[in-house]
């Protein structure tokens, strides 16, 4: 049956004009929202962020120089400057609702020419504080700064709910290696012990930001184990957290969810991957997307992971396992046609 498609948020072309004019081309009728595809500074996922803590006054370089994954870019994280608390650290602007509020004027634009079918949505993706503190500060300061973050991203929700139109908006959180890496390797921290206190302190961070979400709106999640080198940055053994994950926040959440997306290894076409989501226990206006889609194997592969998905789960639509950013432009034609012929089908 055809599917639809979903963009997680990167497309490394020029500018947000181009990337809305050329996704809409290749894949607008299978398309019902469209990211600006973070281009430009924002093409490395959250390494843009830096300036708010530069800028932070409570805040200095500190000399531990860490890395996300083995083959990440180094960063010297951030520590408290002498005589400082956590409490006084103020970070006053992510700048997401100023990038929307721009990138949405573009979309608007095309979508008046007819070149954005009219039924598409712009869409936005905001990255909760345990993903972007784990790159720039010291862990000490997770848990005390882990709020204070996140109050600034809910003051980004506001500004962009003000600014654009509700039924013209989706909002996506990035549920990403910091969740789903941890969650697979048991790791401790701030945030948990267990498997089991990681599972309940995520999902009540992620419910409270989902709840600012003005009703209207539509509201996703992209889970994700991380990306290097169009890899993850650990392999999921099986979708088991992710479920357990989607139903927890299908619980906890007081508004409707719009989307779930799922990412798919390339090499996942064994039917132990795909067995936990006959568990997965979503309302029915909840759309599952599974990343099946890659670019090294094409159609042929993304067809048979489809297939391997069907016996689990009858009704979703298709993507990439994490978005199309720190990949070559001109591989982007090829993966757009993947995606179309696939989901056509």
């Amino acid at each position: 049956m055809p599917r639809d498609v979903h963009l997680v948020g990167s497309v490394p072309l020029s500018n947000a004009r181009e990337v809305f004019a050329v996704v809409a081309a290749a894949l607008g009728p299978r398309l019902k929202r469209i990211p600006d595809g973070e281009t430009g500074e924002r093409g490395d996922w959250i390494t843009w962020l830096e300036p708010v803590f530069a800028n932070s006054p409570a805040l200095e370089k500190s000399d531990e120089v860490f890395r996300i994954h083995a083959s990440a870019t180094p960063r010297t994280r951030y520590r408290l400057k002498p005589g400082m608390s956590a409490s006084q650290v103020t970070l006053d602007n992510l700048f997401y609702a100023d990038i929307a509020v721009r990138s949405y004027c573009e979309f608007s634009d095309l979508k008046r020419s007819g070149e954005i079918p009219g039924h598409c949505r712009f869409q936005v993706d905001l990255v909760p504080a345990h993903s972007v503190l784990w790159l720039y500060l010291q862990d000490d300061l997770h848990a005390p700064i882990d709020p204070i973050y996140n109050a600034a991203v809910k003051r980004e929700i506001d500004k962009i709910a003000a600014a654009i139109p509700h039924d013209q908006l989706a909002i996506q959180f990035d549920v990403a290696s910091a969740v789903f890496a941890r969650l697979q390797r048991g790791d401790v921290s701030s945030y948990g012990c267990t498997k089991a206190e990681m599972l309940d302190r995520f999902t009540a961070i992620m419910a409270d930001l989902a709840d600012r979400v003005p009703v209207g709106i539509e509201l996703m999640f992209h889970f994700c184990y991380g990306d290097s080198n169009h890899r993850h940055v650990v392999e999921p053994s099986d979708m088991g957290d992710m479920v357990e994950m989607a139903n927890r926040l299908h619980k906890a959440i007081g508004r409707r969810i719009d989307l779930i997306h799922m990412p798919v290894p390339r090499d996942r076409f064994d039917d132990a991957y795909f067995a936990p989501l006959r568990g997965l226990a979503l309302a029915p206006e909840t759309e599952l997307c599974l990343g099946l889609v890659h670019h090294t194997d094409g159609t042929a592969g993304t067809r048979r992971r489809l297939v391997a998905a069907e016996k689990f789960a009858a009704d979703f639509s298709i993507g990439t396992e994490c978005g199309f950013g720190r990949r070559a432009p001109d591989t982007i034609p090829e993966l757009l046609r993947i995606h179309a012929e696939v989901a056509a089908e």
